[in-house]
């Protein structure tokens, strides 16, 4: 799966992102509306971690849901 379709189901993933990362609030998924680089600095910012870690985080999760 690549980002344009998580982009395009935004709705659908919105509950597997707050699984994922729990401090992430429905106002932050309605502000980020599926832009990876919007999704990237909202989890650097709640948990206080680098963009290469947040960057990282991302990767492993579309892996887990490629499906």
């Amino acid at each position: 799966m690549n980002w344009d379709q998580i982009e395009g189901n935004w709705k659908q993933f919105k509950g597997k992102i707050k699984e994922q990362w729990g401090k992430l609030t429905d106002d932050h998924l309605d502000t980020i509306a599926g832009k990876r680089d919007q999704l990237a600095g909202k989890i650097q910012e709640s948990y206080g971690i680098s963009k290469e870690e947040a960057e990282k985080q991302i990767e492993e999760w579309e892996r887990k849901h490629k499906d």
